[in-house]
């Protein structure tokens, strides 16, 4: 009896494993969504088991970066990542750019706010951070500290810094032993990355059932009522978002330079997709967004090691939109009129705060607080949107993520760093002609 239970379990077990895991995520996520909103505050019972699987997640936040940096590093001399770094801070600030630009134009469109009453609230005013404080707080006083803290730009920082000064030993040391040392130690590392990855997908594994609680807590808690009050300005920011993620990362970067099917990209990014809105953190969800750039777009480590955890801290593709519409939006609230010179202005600080306040939790209010100021609308309009704030999160969160790796794939285009004919573009159009050799030199 015990093995034919055993047998029954094995059966049933390799049926669920069949599925996709974003299927059986996305399920969860829906049946979540229901249990909250069937139980209400009940279902906050159920928090303990998404608390863990977003405390999974952040203990491989700071493992990856310093991994699959080094790992893209080894690959890399100074001249090289100049190029690659270069090209991907840049496309990162015109896209955002570009979001922001999108977000105005949707807001001046739909122009959301203009029906729904103003009913107050309270706001703390948070300051933003000077350009000298966000130059300064990218080199870390500490490494160590750094990552005990999760300083994400320091850390980066710090491993850029000591995984070239360990290229530049060892292309240059006249002493065997200090180059096989060194080599040795990016063994290491690439065996390091590999044992991440399987967590990765164990985490990711438990994700159903993490998910599953996030959700049926969240809903239970916060209820549905917020997001239908101010249902207007969450629409309006979607279909901006949906604009953007269409024309930009579809349109533009995947058919125009990679020349590949929107439809193989999405497939390689899901599970980025469905994690980041689940969870709202980019920084949370790049376990599986260096996954999907590793094995699903076929990225070359060089690329995604150094552009992804970059573009996790500064690339707030979403953000932009979010706050270009709520600023029109907190304008309209209070009957004023946005003219041209006053949405520049929106345009660039925008653009100007996004790298300043990206690692800050709460990022979004605080983002929106600076903006307010900027326009002189009253502050108290932060705590009106607050309401909605979870869910504008999940939907910028999942166009930043989105973004990185469409980003990483047309870095990887313009420096022969990416598999054009394997992973989920083995059906494209590059495919027929064998595609592109994935250079893992970076060049």
């Amino acid at each position: 009896m015990a093995r034919q239970n055993e047998s029954v379990f094995s059966a049933v077990w390799a049926v669920y494993r069949s599925v996709p895991i974003v299927y059986r995520i996305a399920v969860a996520f829906l049946f979540g969504t229901a249990v909250g909103a069937v139980f209400g505050e009940r279902a906050a019972v159920l928090s303990p088991l998404g608390d863990l699987f977003l405390r999974l997640l952040e203990m491989l936040i700071v493992p990856l970066i310093v991994f699959t940096l080094l790992g893209g590093l080894r690959k890399l001399t100074p001249s090289k990542l100049g190029k690659v770094g270069g090209l991907t801070v840049a496309l990162y600030a015109a896209t955002t750019a570009v979001a922001a630009a999108v977000g105005l134009a949707v807001a001046n469109l739909f122009d959301p706010g203009s029906a729904v009453e103003f009913t107050g609230g309270e706001a703390e005013q948070a300051d933003p951070p000077t350009v000298a404080d966000v130059v300064l707080g990218i080199v870390p006083e500490n490494p160590f500290a750094a990552m005990v803290e999760g300083e994400i730009l320091s850390i980066i920082f710090a491993v850029i810094v000591f995984g070239l000064a360990l290229t530049m030993v060892r292309d240059s040391t006249p002493d065997e032993s200090i180059e096989r040392a060194i080599d040795g130690f990016f063994a290491f590392v690439e065996a390091g990355t590999e044992a991440l990855f399987k967590i990765v997908w164990g985490v990711m594994e438990y994700g159903v059932i993490g998910v599953f609680a996030l959700m049926a807590a969240s809903i239970g808690t916060e209820g549905l009522g917020a997001i239908v009050q101010l249902g207007a300005l969450v629409a309006v920011i979607a279909v901006g978002i949906v604009i953007h993620m269409t024309v930009t990362y579809l349109g533009v970067f995947t058919v125009g330079v990679l020349g590949q099917s929107p439809v193989s990209f999405l497939s390689g990014a899901k599970d980025a997709m469905v994690t980041a809105f689940t969870i709202r953190s980019s920084s949370g969800t790049l376990p599986v967004t260096i996954a999907n750039a590793e094995e699903n777009l076929r990225i070359d480590e060089s690329v995604y090691g150094f552009g992804l955890p970059l573009g996790a801290t500064i690339n707030m593709d979403g953000a932009a939109i979010r706050q270009a519409v709520t600023a029109v939006f907190a304008a309209n609230l209070v009957g004023v009129s946005l003219g041209l010179a006053d949405q520049v202005v929106v345009l660039a600080t925008v653009i100007l705060i996004s790298i300043g306040t990206a690692g800050v939790p709460g990022a979004g209010l605080i983002m929106l607080t600076v903006i307010l100021n900027a326009l002189g609308l009253p502050l108290e309009i932060v705590g009106f949107v607050a309401g909605v704030d979870p869910i504008l999160g999940r939907i910028a969160t999942t166009n930043n993520v989105t973004g990185d790796l469409a980003v990483a794939s047309v870095v990887g285009k313009w420096t022969g760093a990416i598999d054009l004919s394997g992973g989920v573009w083995a059906d494209g159009p590059n495919a027929a002609t064998g595609g592109e050799e994935r250079v893992t030199t970076g060049d």
